[in-house]
């Protein structure tokens, strides 16, 4: 008892003695500082955190830990809390770990409660960031322990059961969500196989070696196609959105967080705990949470993808949750839980700090102002956006040819910024045109997403675990080949000993979920028709309609993906040829499905069927602009005319340079889609433009891709972009 209250003093008095060393106020500075530019790059579409870590980790050198560490996480702890206002303003999520906060967030926009959204999104935030620290300060000399049992079978089981949420995701799709989730699962795997060496899927192209950035593939599935879909509609985002409506719904949003504490609470648990585990990406934390607000909450299936608050809040308490969670790994074993944090881990080396048993005894003062840190940035970094959420709800009303530019020349940048090739803008193109096709025909995007951040992780523990263990430990069968085995399972109090190494309870525990998750919509479709007999009568003759068409080339192309991948070494080929069949196999299921199934086995659904049918069409993302109303035809011209001007924006962009290119979109666009006055688009082109050169030329000194009149004509080089 004595060693224990021993601890406690200790412990105490560090924590003290972290707090009164960080509202020093040179230090509250440097942490005002960063929750500044944390909000600032959370609201610009694809400049994250990780930029803003990586860009400001050189002047940490002359600062003294305190200072520096709370200059990067406040930067890191508040970018999620400006991720949600273009999400919830313009659709288009600031990062990936806000893009489940638009399926609420967006519609609650578009009925004059932007907000009341905001203000959710904030105070949900406060909450889950705190709680994120305080699950740190408590957890770092607890979870050592634990965290040495998981092993790669149990980073596998986890990232399996990430996957396995795209049947939640999918909402009326489930096969269509597995399919997307297959094929999310094989770009990741585009590059040099880590195991062979072999080029998969490369095409020559010395771009694809490294594999595709995260960055222009997000922003090119999400963005562009609401992008384009607000260029289709032609109108505000809000229309009718008044002053007095904004105040009146930041109370309302505060009282709304407040009435879903336990909400808040479990979600918080889901971001933290997913983020304290290590290779586990940040990326798929909202969309677990959002799933799980999806299945537990009272009436979400009627709601949810409508405009429901407890959406935006399930989403924004979970991934600011998940910064303090991913400091556990970070700190207690020096292995980072995001990649942000991998860049924190050279903050450590710069100030002679070394993670593991040091960072709880020696400096455990150093560990507390991290949790601090996170904490007072979470309050600061809500009350400035309090302060100004007035003015950031008022974009809502803004027309579409003022929304447009700015944010398609944003999203430009961002997506440069991924690897700084022309491949980032080439695949921003690409997966824009794929993520506005999936959107027209009903496919749910969140589970390609999911695919694409964890699928380098399902291959590469599962070629450690099946080197280390061999492939019994995967045999269902094999499972309780012992009686050992079987006792062990029903004492969980062992789950986390030296015999958890012999018997993996929590990875088979887990893959277990995993795959009643997967298996979840079919037995419920069974339970709907009454049987599997009855199931069996429901098919008919097959019957053909345009919307077939996506689902068929799908299959073609996963079927030429499947047969590059033939000649491949085996440990090259073995994990794609089994997703690629998967894939195949559910996409053909799925098309099977939709030419045979008869209407009446669809329409003769229960109330809570048709709910959930309703969610899936949200949660595919498909709710961004009213355009069912409009002809196919204006659709599709529309569209085409919204592409092309990407296809010249970078045309141009190879001529003069990217910042000038802008100039001439904002013209061009404005005068010729809006008829806008010439009062108004000379000095918007001008803003546009200085503000873009201040941020991304003069601070971030970002290195702009080469033009042509620059090499011809060096002396223009002068003119910022032009190179």
């Amino acid at each position: 008892m004595e060693g224990i209250g021993a601890d406690a003093a200790f412990m105490a008095a560090a924590a003290s003695k972290a707090f009164l060393a960080l509202i020093e106020p040179h230090r509250l500075m440097f942490l005002m500082l960063g929750c500044i530019m944390g909000l600032v790059l959370g609201i610009v579409p694809g400049i994250g955190g990780l930029t803003g870590t990586a860009m400001l980790l050189p002047f940490t050198f002359a600062m003294d830990p305190y200072s520096a560490f709370a200059l990067l996480l406040g930067l890191g702890a508040t970018t999620s809390t400006g991720d949600p206002i273009p999400a919830i303003l313009f659709g288009v999520p600031g990062g990936a770990a806000s893009a489940a906060t638009v399926l609420d967030g967006f519609p609650m926009a578009k009925k004059g409660e932007a907000g009341r959204a905001l203000s959710a999104a904030y105070m949900s935030s406060l909450m889950g960031g705190v709680f994120g620290a305080m699950l740190l300060a408590i957890s770092i000399p607890i979870l050592r322990p634990v965290m040495l049992y998981l092993g790669s079978p149990e980073l596998l089981a986890f990232s399996v059961l990430g996957i396995s949420m795209v049947a939640v995701l999918s909402g009326s799709a489930p096969l269509r969500g597995v399919a997307a989730g297959c094929l999310g699962i094989m770009i990741a795997m585009i590059g040099s196989d880590p195991q062979t060496g072999t080029l998969r899927w490369t095409f020559d192209s010395l771009y694809l070696w490294d594999g595709l950035p995260l960055t222009p593939i997000l922003l090119g599935l999400f963005a562009l196609p609401e992008l384009c879909d607000l260029l289709i509609a032609r109108v505000a985002i809000a229309a009718g959105f008044e002053k007095a409506d904004i105040y009146k719904g930041q109370w309302q949003g505060v009282k709304d967080c407040f009435d879903n504490w336990w909400l808040i609470l479990r979600c918080s648990w889901i971001g933290g705990g997913i983020g304290s585990i290590p290779g586990i990406s940040a990326s798929v934390v909202d969309w677990l949470a959002y799933g799980h607000a999806l299945k537990t909450e009272k009436g979400a299936h009627l709601t949810f993808g409508k405009g429901d608050v407890r959406g935006v809040i399930a989403s924004e308490s979970s991934n600011n949750a998940k910064e303090g969670g991913a400091l556990v790994p970070t700190i207690a074993f020096g292995v980072p839980g995001s990649a942000t944090m991998a860049i924190l881990l050279g903050a450590f080396l710069i100030h002679g700090l070394v993670p593991g048993p040091d960072m709880l005894h020696k400096n455990l003062d150093i560990t507390y102002a991290m949790v601090w840190s996170i904490a007072l940035a979470n309050i600061l970094g809500a009350g400035l956006c309090y302060a100004f959420s007035p003015q950031f709800a008022k974009l809502a009303t803004l027309r579409y040819t003022l929304i447009l530019p700015a944010v398609l020349g944003i999203v430009y940048i961002g997506a440069f910024e991924a690897s700084r090739q022309w491949g980032d803008l080439y695949a921003l193109l690409f997966f824009g045109v794929v993520g506005w096709l999936m959107k027209q025909f009903k496919w749910p995007r969140p589970p390609l997403v999911l695919g694409l951040v964890l699928g380098d992780t399902i291959e590469r523990y599962l070629f450690i675990s099946l080197e280390r263990y061999g492939p019994d430990l995967f045999l269902p069968w094999r499972w309780l080949a012992s009686w050992d085995s079987f006792t062990f399972h029903l004492s969980p109090w062992r789950w986390f000993t030296s015999e958890a190494q012999i018997y993996h309870p929590v990875m088979k525990i887990i893959l277990i979920m995993a795959v009643v998750g997967l298996l979840r919509p079919f037995l419920a479709d069974i339970k709907r028709q009454g049987g599997i007999s009855k199931l069996l009568t429901s098919f008919q003759m097959p019957t053909f309609h345009p919307a077939q068409l996506f689902t068929m080339f799908f299959i073609v192309v996963m079927g030429a993906l499947v047969i590059a991948a033939l000649p491949w070494h085996f440990s090259a080929k073995i994990v794609p040829l089994v997703v690629g069949g998967i894939g195949i196999f559910v996409a053909v299921s799925s098309l099977f499905n939709d030419m045979c199934r008869k209407p009446s086995a669809v329409v003769n659904e229960s109330l809570g069927d048709k709910a959930q049918q309703e969610v899936g069409e949200k949660i595919h993302m498909d709710l961004t602009s009213d355009t069912g109303h409009l002809p196919v035809r204006t659709i599709v011209q529309r569209a085409a005319i919204f592409f092309g001007y990407l296809l010249a924006f970078m045309a141009t962009m190879v001529v003069i340079g990217l910042i000038p290119t802008v100039v001439v979109l904002v013209i061009v666009f404005m005068r010729l889609e809006g008829n806008e006055r010439w009062s108004l688009v000379i000095p918007y082109a001008a803003c546009l433009v200085v503000g873009i050169y201040i941020a991304f030329d003069y601070f971030m000194a970002v290195p702009w891709p080469q033009s042509l009149i620059g090499q011809v004509f060096p002396a223009l080089r002068i003119i910022p972009s032009v190179h």
